[in-house]
């Protein structure tokens, strides 16, 4: 499925608890494992799916998630950093499809506590945000002296990549 090891052995580990329980209670799961019709799905690939946001922050707000359970961002190690740029790539071609200009694009990750659905999740917004409200939601802060990431709930999938690619771990803290 991906190409780090990590991953298949997750997803069997993940699977496994799935069939001992009888039910999946992760929602997101529920997108792509039976319960398609709740969801307002714009893309799919064997590995990825996504879907319209239920609460939109801007006119194209997209949630792509992959079809195999990660609970959040901080999850990942450096052997995800290509999912997370494949993620990227997805996103971006869901964005080239409603035609809105690579100045006008957002696309990261919430950072737990701060995410409301426990299973990994790129945001992937046209902008401007619909409110200050919204756009208060996913703050990007720059990182300063070696650091990607300023303190913010709210990681930028180029952020996330560099972080993750020197071996780091994202969180809500300077990274």
């Amino acid at each position: 499925m991906f190409s780090g090891t990590t991953r298949t052995a997750r997803s069997e580990s993940d699977a496994a608890k799935q069939a001992v329980s009888g039910t999946n209670r992760c929602e997101f799961c529920q997108a792509y494992s039976g319960h398609r019709d709740a969801f307002s799905v714009v893309w799919e690939d064997a590995d990825f799916m996504a879907f319209r946001d239920r609460s939109p922050a801007s006119l194209h707000h997209f949630l792509l998630i992959p079809k195999i359970h990660i609970d959040s961002v901080k999850d990942l190690t450096k052997q995800d950093t290509d999912m997370v740029r494949r993620m990227e790539k997805i996103g971006n071609d869901i964005l080239d499809q409603h035609q809105v200009p690579a100045t006008h694009r957002r696309m990261g990750f919430h950072v737990p506590p701060f995410n409301s659905i426990h299973h990994l999740h790129l945001h992937v917004h046209a902008l401007p945000y619909t409110s200050l409200a919204r756009r208060l939601k996913y703050p990007v802060i720059g990182g300063f002296g070696t650091s990607d990431k300023g303190f913010s709930w709210f990681a930028e999938v180029g952020q996330t990549i560099r972080i993750l690619h020197r071996g780091s771990t994202v969180g809500t803290f300077p990274c």
